[in-house]
């Protein structure tokens, strides 16, 4: 709300401090002309300063507190001196709170701010301590002055203590009724907290029983007891169920009501004798019924604005829940969370038509081997092998193709697993499992490597005869100068038969059946090194240095463990620097669930960081590199068809690179014969 005219602050301030000065003239009690009860000039004094704390004519309205205190007063016939004491009071009081309410307090000074002034509990107790300040200067100046200069001015502990309370909750009600008001004009709302009809009522109720009550109480003059405590109650009535200006308005017409009574020798604090003790009683009784009006009213409304924030983060949280389960549902893709368990914990209709709508497959059941998993070659997988349970235990798992085939996907589709763990703040991890049919795009791939396979093995025969031709032209020619062109004939004849052998030896990994046995890996290893030192020196190259550790014998088709094996130790000293003496380091370890791992670690150049993954991958090449780009994609569907994994990182102990993969462990009595006494 704003006024409809333009009324400078400062005219409106003057108006209410003067109308203050002069409601409280009237309530002295005691021959002390100091000694008002009602003091309202002081909360409105105080809060006119900290409301201009930006204007350029601070000081002047400072000054004019003193100048107005002093014509009220002598208006209203006090001592001209003890009116300049008391103006020199209220300054040093306004000026104090000022300060204290900059230092401690900077919400309650510009009345635009959105957020209404005194919103938790933590500002009230800062306003009781700058008013305590500003109350206890005051009190002092006014004491310390009024003895000074004037005869009869008499001092004691309980009336000075008096003035203290009296100026503090002047603040806590006056001031807050000022800073209330000045908030709304300048168009600050406070939340309106469902102030319907009903409670419009009942607060009218409030103030009636407190009328009658407070008349009850306070209008005998006979009362030998201080009971006016018991209309506490109403006080926590009106703050739990009234909005915080009508509690701050309670207090300050029943205060006032109070006070007047005992002003009058009337209610049950005016039997008290001694009058610094029963104006010390009245304000305290005061001071206790607006504190706790205001720290309950406060705690309330702390109490409704978190329920309000509380609601509309939940609201806010239900609306993006359900726009993620739309997105969720609505995806082509997959998607499941399991629990540390392998439990389903949330699954989309995508994950449900993918792994087989069967009724094994519901949410509280964990996703096993019992599905229908298994690798792509049609080996059945074992739960430790699937992706999320080695996700769970701990393990690096990379993307990984399962075969799904139950009663609900008789025909069976390939489904590619990408899992994540997720870390929880409480509680075990879960996993993410994001599934991808691929079955598409393998029958594409297979078909196209089906098909190259096919055109490698025709082109063999017209290449076999290029090179026969070749070498007849190159002994005809021998000694002219077209036999050189006859060597590029037969270089680039010789790299076209390297590759058509990769394809071809990539098709055998794929599709070739395989015959696994126990395979002695040392005399395997010991054949290719023995073979790769001879090739080196007929070639006039320093030999490779193998050093070959503790190897185990595993369960493995020999020709496919051969060409793994040769490929790996081929591509190792293939990615030697130049100058480089070629260390090659073979060894082997057991590994969980009846596997070995086995390790060739080298000196090379290494692997560029965020490519240890393509280095499998079909026709990638080192740059510069002479390979065909399949020896590594071999490598890697060989391990796989027996049911192991391949990886390639960095040589811990250096340079190079160490690639590791794993095979099932021999099984066979020769193998146990072949096993290294532990």
């Amino acid at each position: 709300m704003r006024l409809p005219i333009a009324v400078p602050p400062v005219a409106g301030y003057a108006v209410l401090y003067a109308v203050a000065v002069l409601a409280g003239t009237g309530s002295t009690l005691g021959d002390d002309p100091g000694d008002q009860m009602i003091w309202p000039a002081f909360g409105v004094a105080a809060m006119w300063l900290v409301m201009s704390r930006d204007s350029l004519w601070r000081w002047a309205e400072t000054g004019g507190i003193g100048v107005l205190t002093v014509l009220m007063l002598a208006v209203a016939g006090t001592d001209p001196v003890v009116a300049v004491v008391q103006g020199l009071a209220a300054m040093l009081g306004a000026i104090v709170f000022a300060f204290a309410v900059a230092r401690w307090l900077p919400g309650l000074q510009p009345p635009e701010k959105p957020e209404p002034p005194l919103s938790n509990l933590l500002d009230l107790w800062w306003l009781m301590v700058c008013s305590v300040l500003a109350a206890v200067a005051a009190t002092v100046l006014q004491t310390l002055g009024g003895l000074a200069v004037v005869a009869d001015w008499t001092f004691s502990v309980p009336g000075a203590t008096a003035l203290v309370v009296r100026d503090t909750v002047s603040v806590l009600v006056f001031g807050t009724i000022t800073r209330l008001v000045a908030g709304l004009l300048a168009g600050q709302r406070r939340p309106a907290g469902g102030f319907g009809t009903v409670r419009r009522l009942e607060a009218a109720g409030v103030f009636a029983v407190s009328a009658v009550a407070y008349w009850a109480v306070f209008s005998s003059s006979r009362a030998a007891l201080p009971i006016g405590f018991v209309l506490i109650p109403l006080t926590v009535w009106a703050a739990v169920r009234m909005p915080s200006p009508l509690v701050v308005l309670h207090a300050a017409v029943f205060n006032c009501t109070a006070l007047l009574y005992t002003v009058g020798g009337h209610g049950p604090y005016a039997v008290v004798g001694d009058v610094g003790l029963r104006a010390l009683l009245i304000q305290v009784y005061s001071g206790i019924l607006a504190s706790v009006g205001l720290v309950l009213a406060i705690s309330r409304d702390e109490r409704e604005t978190l329920i309000h924030r509380l609601k509309d983060s939940e609201q806010e949280a239900t609306d993006k829940a359900t726009m993620m389960t739309t997105v969720v549902n609505s995806m082509t893709e997959g998607l499941a969370i399991l629990d540390h368990t392998g439990h389903f914990v949330l699954r989309n209709p995508a994950a449900t038509r993918l792994l087989g709508a069967a009724s094994a497959v519901t949410s509280g059941v964990s996703l096993g081997s019992d599905h229908g998993f298994f690798r792509p070659d049609g080996t059945a997988l074992e739960d430790h092998e699937l992706p999320h349970v080695r996700a769970l235990a701990g393990a690096e798992v990379e993307p990984m193709d399962v075969l799904v085939r139950n009663a609900a996907v008789p025909e069976g589709r390939i489904v590619r697993f990408n899992v994540a763990r997720l870390a929880l703040r409480t509680g075990p991890d879960h996993v993410v499992v994001v599934f991808h049919d691929v079955t598409a795009d393998r029958r594409h791939r297979d078909e196209l490597m089906s098909f190259a396979g096919r055109v490698a093995h025709d082109l063999l025969n017209p290449l076999t005869t290029v090179e026969g031709w070749a070498e007849v032209l190159e002994q005809e020619l021998a000694g002219y100068a077209p036999a050189e062109r006859v060597a590029r004939i037969q270089r680039a004849a010789a790299r076209m038969r390297t590759f058509l052998n990769g394809l071809l030896a990539y098709t055998a990994a794929r599709d070739g059946k395989l015959m696994p046995t126990t395979v002695n890996t040392a005399l395997l290893i010991g054949d290719i090194v023995n073979s790769r030192t001879d090739q080196a020196e007929a070639n006039g190259e320093p030999p490779p240095y193998f050093e070959v550790g503790r190897l185990d014998p595993v369960e493995a088709d020999p020709v496919l463990l051969r060409q793994l094996l040769e490929n790996l130790i081929d591509n190792s000293l293939r990615t030697m620097a130049p100058g480089t003496a070629p260390y090659l380091a073979i060894s082997c370890q057991p590994n969980p669930n009846a596997m070995v791992r086995i390790d060739i670690l080298d000196n090379g150049a290494g692997i560029p960081p965020g490519m240890v993954r393509e280095v499998f991958t079909s026709f990638h090449r080192e740059k510069g590199g002479t390979a065909n780009g399949l020896e590594l994609a071999i490598c890697k569907r060989i391990v796989e068809r027996h049911g192991g994994l391949i990886e390639a990182a960095p040589n811990p102990y250096g340079q190079g690179t160490r690639i590791s993969f794993t095979l099932p462990a021999g099984r066979s009595a020769y193998a146990k014969a072949l096993a290294p006494t532990r």
